[in-house]
């Protein structure tokens, strides 16, 4: 997966609950787990602005882009 999600370790930072974030951003929880475990394939930019609001953070925090990793080596 070349995106990676940090939605945990911002909860963990800010010391609130999935239940909470998904009260304050005004979405379900289970929409919330989803895109928590990394098993959503998109993110309205409303959300993740509601999700940065709540968080007092920026979408970097949440969201990391990681490259695939090169097959076949040197040689």
């Amino acid at each position: 997966m070349a995106i990676v999600v940090k939605l945990d370790d911002m909860l963990y930072a800010r010391r609130m609950t999935l239940t909470e974030l998904a009260e304050r951003v005004g979405i379900t929880i289970v929409n919330l787990s989803i895109l928590k475990t990394g098993k959503a394939r998109a993110i309205r930019f409303s959300t993740l602005e509601a999700i940065c609001a709540a968080l007092s953070c920026q979408p970097g925090d949440i969201l990391e882009f990681v490259p695939d990793a090169v097959e076949g080596g040197a040689g």
